[in-house]
């Protein structure tokens, strides 16, 4: 059984929004306060820290440190991939796209009143995962009931399967960038403990800190990106898997009208040979 995430307020959802801004300007509006000189070495020193590493060398050069760099920017270029995706599934997965109300309601008044081949042809022009359920199901007609509550479970785990497999890219998101982080951080101390054995076991701390701003860099980014993933993978799927089993049934609840009923004697054609025929089921 699964639970649905309790979501945000949008009092909340501003306020973390604006805190995030308030993090990210800080630093640039408190260099522009100072003179052109500081405000230079400021966002220098913020552009070292966060999309290059470099490293101090013995003699004082600082050397690029390419492979932590190439890591830096590979979870920078997952993070745009992550927004980018997370927008395009809670635009897809919304309930207009699965379980449209207004479709429902319209499909649930022509059923009821027997008019099954309008029910199907409203079903075909809708692109809704509950008009396609509907159509398969309404197209078994003929085959009886057994046939359309196979058809439409079939088709039901199908176009399920399929959204909650799109959504999956989230989860490998989430599980591969704090392996990526973790590289960086093994590469960063690698280089730190380089650093001490080329300058003989006497290493000044800042021909360390290349080393260790890498470590700490690449975990920081790693972890910037699994965290949102991790997060809207979770509520997208509670979000496919509860909208899933509504239109599940909802589409049981509208072919349980051809369900078979114990002859009365009374004659009339069945729900399930006047939906295959186009008939009104009068």
């Amino acid at each position: 059984m699964t639970h649905a995430l309790t979501p945000v307020p949008d009092g909340i959802r501003t306020s973390l929004v604006v805190s995030a801004m308030l993090v990210v300007l800080a630093p640039t509006a408190a260099a522009a306060a100072q003179s052109p000189d500081a405000a230079a070495t400021v966002e220098s020193s913020f552009a070292s820290a966060f999309f290059y590493a470099s490293s101090t060398q013995p003699d004082g050069s600082i050397r690029m440190e390419w492979l932590g760099t190439i890591l830096i920017w590979l979870l920078l270029a997952l993070s745009l991939v992550n927004i980018g995706l997370i927008g395009q599934l809670f635009a897809t997965n919304r309930r207009t796209a699965i379980l449209p109300d207004r479709l429902a309601s319209r499909l649930r008044e022509l059923v009821e009143q027997g008019r099954y081949r309008e029910a199907m042809d409203l079903a075909e022009r809708d692109a809704s995962d509950l008009g396609r359920i509907v159509r398969v199901s309404l197209g078994q007609a003929s085959f009886g009931f057994a046939a359309m509550f196979r058809a439409l479970e079939q088709v039901s785990e199908e176009v399920a399967t399929d959204r909650l497999r799109r959504a999956e890219f989230l989860n490998i998101i989430g599980q591969v960038s704090p392996m990526i982080g973790l590289f960086g951080t093994v590469y960063g101390m690698i280089v730190a403990f380089r650093s001490i054995a080329e300058s003989g076991g006497n290493a000044d701390p800042v021909l360390l800190a290349g080393g260790i701003g890498t470590a700490l860099v690449t975990t920081f980014w790693g972890l910037l990106v699994a965290i949102p993933a991790l997060a809207a993978y979770a509520t997208i799927r509670n979000r496919i898997d509860s909208l899933a089993t509504e239109s599940s049934l909802e589409a049981q609840s509208l072919i349980e009208r051809f369900r078979p009923r114990p002859r009365n004697g009374n004659g009339g054609g069945s729900p399930e040979k006047n939906a295959a025929r186009g008939g009104t089921g009068t």
